[in-house]
């Protein structure tokens, strides 16, 4: 009875502390939730993907997907303690990417994915574009010759 009592207490005092990976280095359980931007809707099958970033700020070699589940959740553990890139994929939203320093034993993510825009032509009026200036030179035909 004992035994079992002290394997309790060890159990509690570890929780909370930073699991460490085979080098002993410090690792993160990562929770990712992604939702819809305009409705907080959760987003199922998202392609959750992870790249480890070097201290340059340059993605490194290799990395991890995962899916979000039905309830547009997705887990992993083991990360290193360091900066990681994430993006996140979904059929009908657009892209999502951003870096995040992973620094504590429960890293918690929501991401927000955004329905597609509108793209901008030049071949359109807009007469809302308050960067549009007027052309206040005369068409080419009515030009005078210099």
């Amino acid at each position: 009875m004992f035994a079992g009592a002290m394997a309790v207490l060890l159990l509690w005092g570890s929780i909370g502390v930073a699991q460490k990976d085979k080098d002993n280095e410090p690792t993160s359980w990562l929770y990712f939730s992604v939702v819809k931007d305009d409705n907080g809707k959760p987003v199922r099958n998202a392609a959750v993907i992870l790249h480890p970033v070097n201290e340059k700020g340059s993605q490194e070699r290799g990395g991890l997907e995962l899916k979000t589940d039905p309830d547009g959740k997705a887990n992993l553990d083991g990360i290193p303690y360091g900066a990681l890139r994430v993006q996140v994929l979904a059929h009908g939203f657009q892209t999502y990417g951003e870096d995040f320093d992973v620094s504590k034993p429960k890293t918690e993510i929501t991401i927000k994915l955004k329905r597609p825009q509108g793209q901008f032509s030049i071949y359109e009026d807009h007469p809302k574009d308050s960067n549009a200036k007027p052309d206040s030179s005369p068409p080419a035909d009515q030009q005078k010759p210099n």
